[in-house]
């Protein structure tokens, strides 16, 4: 299952960054939640986030509609470099 989210996530974002290589993400398992952490070059956080976050909540809508066995639910965090 991490690989086909890892190839969807990467699919959809490669194409809107000007650093595809440093695309990384990083994966999280808790009680709820599949967590899926994307880093990019810090120039590209900008393009991935969008203007109002527009381009980040399509992205979400997108990786979110894709189902996953049991109760448990994905979440995309987009690392912006802040704390």
């Amino acid at each position: 299952m991490t690989t086909n989210f890892d190839k969807l996530i990467k699919t959809i974002v490669k194409p809107l960054v000007e650093y595809p290589d440093d695309i990384t993400i990083q994966h999280n398992e808790t009680d709820r939640f599949y967590e899926y952490h994307l880093k990019t070059n810090p120039k590209d956080v900008g393009r991935i986030i969008g203007k109002k976050g527009h381009i980040a909540q399509t992205i979400r809508t997108i990786v979110y509609s894709v189902r996953v066995n049991g109760n448990k639910r994905v979440r995309l965090i987009i690392e912006d470099g802040r704390k």
